[in-house]
């Protein structure tokens, strides 16, 4: 707070804001936890000190990180807010998604790993509450550098020397998080509050944030393929399709790093994140309905009123490849690439929520969802949706 007081009796640079002393008396006591004191100062910058017609990168970031900071002092807590999403940059621009989703990826990794590595070695005191044991953490360290190391591959940083699964790690955290700007590394650091102390939460929300950042780059392909289809670019949308289908497929050991969060742990810190539920991930639902336009009564349930852009965007007409793929004027050869292409990613996706059910089973049982909603039979109804109108295949159970 003596930051924070001196930053505001001082010239308030959006650039020179004491960013690592908020963050850090946030990590200290969880967001649920912070003094009401310190919020009431947030409020006052931001209240006097954040000009909302500037449109300057510093004010636009301080801005965003109050609104972040600022949920629960405000009552609209959410999960774009628990996951700090306005704060990092998610891929969004078709010229450059594919680079921006890998390099974003492995940065949140990254960070995670660096977590584990300096709470293992007694390196911090965040989030000291229920710490897992070396085995545990052993594990972390192997699943974490598998999921990334598509990514990194891709980014030409795929290089290690070390054969012990801690050194890996923080090798590849190394290589990773050095090549960070300034910009990015305050950005990633904003992004992560927890709203109590215990340890797991911390990989619960990387993992989350990776997720957030794959479907964000999923609805940029699926947007530019629809695009591409009713233009009679049938091959290139089917080139989109399969490299989209590569995207969920790299992503799916995200999953066996979300598994490793402690049961106990996640229930303990779930208790403090009552509003904020993956329901409202925007990103999922910007690629269910590219890929097939909601019935009626899906548009009308929770799910799309939770994401009340993303239900105004299919009600004023959005196309999707469902749409283009039966309207489009393509030939016959085009017609079976393409459609074997979406058959291949939606067998991905379907499997996808396959997991994420399992997993959520595993975590939460028959617990109601938070964010008000049903959680598991939620996920129990809607995991069978079809992702295309022509495709009603099976759901393909997850190997043991």
């Amino acid at each position: 707070m003596r930051e924070l007081a001196s930053w505001l009796s001082g010239d308030r640079r959006p650039d020179a804001f004491p960013y690592d002393a908020v963050v850090a008396e946030f990590r200290r006591t969880g967001k649920h936890f912070v003094a009401k004191d310190l919020l009431v100062q947030l409020d006052q910058v931001r209240r006097t000190a954040v000009p909302p017609a500037r449109a300057q990168a510093a004010d636009c970031f301080l801005r965003d990180f109050l609104d972040v900071t600022l949920d629960k002092f405000d009552g609209r807590y959410d999960y774009q807010t628990y996951l700090a999403l306005s704060l990092i940059r998610l891929p969004d621009d078709p010229a450059t998604v594919r680079r921006r989703h890998d390099e974003l990826t492995v940065q949140l990794i990254a960070d995670a790993l660096r977590f584990e590595l300096a709470a293992a070695s007694g390196a911090t005191e965040s989030l000291p509450r229920q710490r897992p044991g070396l085995k545990l953490v052993t594990k972390r360290y192997r699943l974490g550098v598998r999921a990334f190391a598509p990514a990194l591959g891709r980014l030409g940083l795929l290089t290690t020397t070390a054969t012990d699964p801690a050194a890996t790690a923080a090798q590849l955290c190394d290589v990773v998080l050095s090549a960070q700007g300034a910009t990015e590394r305050r950005a990633l650091d904003a992004s992560m509050l927890p709203v109590d102390q215990v340890h797991d939460e911390y990989l619960f929300i990387r993992v989350l944030q990776g997720y957030e950042t794959t479907f964000a780059a999923l609805a940029v392909e699926l947007g530019q393929a629809v695009a591409e289809v009713t233009a009679g670019q049938a091959d290139a949308a089917a080139e989109r399709l399969a490299y989209a289908r590569r995207l969920l497929d790299g992503a799916a050991p995200m999953f066996s790093l979300m598994a490793t969060v402690q049961p106990e742990s996640f229930r303990t810190f779930r208790v403090y994140t009552e509003g904020a539920s993956a329901i409202q991930s925007r990103s999922y639902k910007r690629v269910e309905s590219l890929c097939r336009s909601p019935e009626a009564d899906r548009l009308d349930s929770m799910a799309y009123r939770s994401v009340p852009e993303i239900r105004d965007t299919v009600v004023a007409g959005q196309p999707s490849l469902d749409e283009a793929y039966r309207s489009a004027g393509l030939s016959g050869s085009q017609r079976a690439l393409l459609g074997r292409r979406m058959t291949e990613f939606g067998a991905a996706l379907l499997q996808w929520r396959q997991t994420h059910y399992r997993i959520a089973v595993r975590m939460l049982g028959t617990r109601p969802g938070t964010g008000y909603t049903e959680g598991t039979p939620y996920l129990a109804a809607v995991r069978d949706l079809p992702v295309f109108a022509q495709q009603h295949e099976p759901r393909q159970e997850e190997p043991t």
